[in-house]
């Protein structure tokens, strides 16, 4: 066994231990995946190549560091944070100098521009751009198109000019194993081929969508009364529709507390109660249990109990557009050609369609916030009802509870 097999194992721990105890959703690229497939791909590229144990241990140990600092430093110097994290983790290892000194020479390799000094460094750096000649690893690079747009907080790079970067990085990229140049070369150019057709396809596409958004900007003009955008649309829709589940979530709610009570106040009426003829000590908490058991139900009821209106509106409610004719309590009353008229003036006005939208979604928001007051009401009062009854009932069994009396019958059977 190599004396390096407990250090792999270590170092594989406290690396995947860093990346999922210090969560970064936004490093879509470069997370623990990421250097889990350099590991895998220094482990492949070396096989090929007679190192030693130790050059083996630097290799891989620097694999495993060599982009960890994006977790606690900006991207541009993320190298050197990795290196101070590698030197902290091996500072507790039995590891010589000279070895810290090489993980470190082989980490700063793979910052931009790449100049490997030594054949350990040129396997992690080929193995760190792998997917540059690999076309199912390439098609992670719109991990790190989103990477550059979140993190960098670059927000004016498009995916035109990303495909422009890629290209020239690809240009300017370089194999330096005799093992790699040999399997990804000629891929990568294929690759290159295939960046510069998109490019061409997404300057083609900018200046077919920068053409319609003039034709558009001269057929059409949007103002604040000619209607709403379609987010707008959507967001009412939702906003309508979450409410309405929302309302029928609480409506649940109340109907379970009303369930378990109805079953709790049967079981007390058809047992609980014929027992108290023998164990009086029991009324309190049975009482007790039963009167929090009806106000639960109570409360939960008062939650659901509809409220009507009147069912009637004026014209000149619907003139001075001050009723919501998407209500059926402003309208249940009426017939349905007077509806039909104020529904049709209604929508040929778009700011009182959306208006009455508005008004619809803030009285269900009043509404939702009265019901489920009242169904946390009822919540807290069925779980201090459940405590305080059956404290009760443990107080009043230990205090009434008395020894049985024991008879001593003599021989005929009778007493003495």
């Amino acid at each position: 066994m190599s004396v390096y097999t407990s250090l792999y194992k270590k170092t594989e721990v406290y690396v995947t231990d860093m990346f999922q105890k210090t969560p970064h959703e936004q490093l879509s690229f470069h997370n623990l995946e990421h250097t889990e497939n350099v590991v895998k791909k220094v482990n492949e590229i070396a096989g090929h190549y007679n190192l030693s144990e130790e050059e083996m241990a630097v290799v891989f140990i620097a694999a495993w560091f060599h982009d960890i600092g994006y977790l606690a430093e900006k991207p541009e110097l993320h190298e050197f944070k990795s290196v101070e994290l590698m030197k902290t983790f091996l500072e507790k290892e039995d590891i010589s100098a000279s070895m810290v000194d090489n993980v470190e020479s082989c980490v700063l390799a793979t910052r931009s521009p790449r100049n490997p000094a030594n054949l350990v460094s040129e396997i992690l750096c080929d193995a760190d751009t792998y997917q540059f000649g690999s076309k199912a690893e390439f098609k992670k690079s719109n991990k790190l198109f989103f990477e550059e747009v979140v993190v960098l907080c670059d927000s004016n790079i498009d995916k035109n000019a990303f495909d422009e970067g890629t290209l020239k990085m690809l240009q300017h990229h370089t194999y330096f194993t005799s093992y790699c140049k040999d399997l990804l070369n000629d891929t990568k150019k294929e690759i290159m081929k295939k960046v510069k057709k998109s490019i061409k396809n997404d300057e083609h596409k900018k200046e077919h969508k920068e053409q319609i958004k003039e034709d558009k900007s001269a057929e059409k003009v949007i103002t604040e009364k000619d209607g709403t955008t379609k987010g707008m649309q959507t967001m009412l829709r939702l906003t309508s529709s979450n409410h309405i589940q929302l309302s029928e979530m609480a409506d649940s709610k109340a109907n379970l507390l009303i369930s378990v009570n109805a079953i709790i106040i049967s079981v007390i009426l058809s047992v609980l109660l014929r027992k108290l003829q023998t164990d009086p000590y029991l009324t309190i908490p049975t009482i007790s249990f039963l009167a929090f058991s009806v106000l639960t139900i109570v409360v939960a009821i008062l939650a659901t109990r509809p409220k009507v209106n009147t069912g009637t509106f004026e014209d000149i409610d619907v003139v001075n557009k001050k009723t919501n004719l998407l209500f059926f309590g402003n309208f249940h009353k009426m017939t349905y050609d007077h509806y039909d008229t104020a529904m049709r003036t209604m929508m040929g006005d778009s700011d009182y369609s959306y208006s009455s939208i508005v008004k619809d979604i803030f009285y269900l928001g009043q509404v939702l916030g009265k019901k489920y007051k009242l169904i946390r009401l009822a919540y807290n009062i069925f779980m201090i009802g459940i405590i305080v009854s059956v404290m009760a009932f443990i107080v009043a069994s230990f205090f009434n509870t008395a020894p049985q009396e024991t008879v001593i019958k003599n021989s005929t059977g009778s007493p003495f």
